[in-house]
């Protein structure tokens, strides 16, 4: 019994011997990790400048003005970061005098550089690269007679411009209406 014993404890150990060496060549042949990749976004930035046919500032307080009278307003997009993209604006008539409809401020618009989509926006027909200011997008406005009457004296007339980019790094087209990733309005 003393060697059936004996014989026992010979195997116990070698079981375990052999479990801790396996154990010991298996962590040799295998690990584990993490790695975080942190991915940032360019971000893209413009400028919208206003200035009057002199080269000042437009008047943040506007202008006063009557029926027919046509006002030197002069709006560029200045790309203000490091990656080019595509542009587009929209133009909005805004009053105090409810009577008065869209057609009351006209613009003359620069058709050689910009293009006017069916949604309302002008396209700038190019790539802005960094550091670079668009054409004009106008330089005039105009105050239709026909629209604005002795009966809309007082009333206050704006025009604003907003203004939208969207990269074109990555992302082809052919017009810049038809890039991928214009925010719907």
């Amino acid at each position: 019994m003393k060697n059936l014993r004996m014989k026992l404890l010979v195997v116990a150990i070698a079981v375990a011997l052999i479990a801790v060496i396996s154990f010991g060549t298996l962590a040799f042949y295998s690990t584990t990790g993490t790695a975080t990749n942190v991915i940032t976004a360019g971000q893209i930035d413009l400028a919208i400048h206003e200035k009057t046919a002199d080269g000042q500032d437009f008047p943040a307080e506007g202008v006063s003005v009557i029926p027919g009278d046509v006002v030197d307003k002069i709006v560029t997009v200045e790309n203000v970061c490091d990656h080019p993209f595509y542009l587009r604006v929209k133009l909005v008539n805004n009053s105090t005098d409810l009577s008065l409809s869209d057609d009351c401020l006209q613009v003359n618009l620069n058709t050689e550089n910009w293009t006017e989509g069916a949604d309302g926006y002008i396209y700038y027909n190019s790539v802005l690269e960094p550091g670079q200011i668009t054409e004009p997008v106008f330089t005039q406005v105009e105050v239709v007679g026909e629209y604005v009457t002795v009966s809309n004296i007082g009333a206050i007339m704006s025009l604003t411009v907003n203004a939208d980019a969207l990269q074109s790094e990555n992302n082809p087209a052919e017009y810049p209406w038809d890039a991928a990733g214009w925010a719907a309005e």
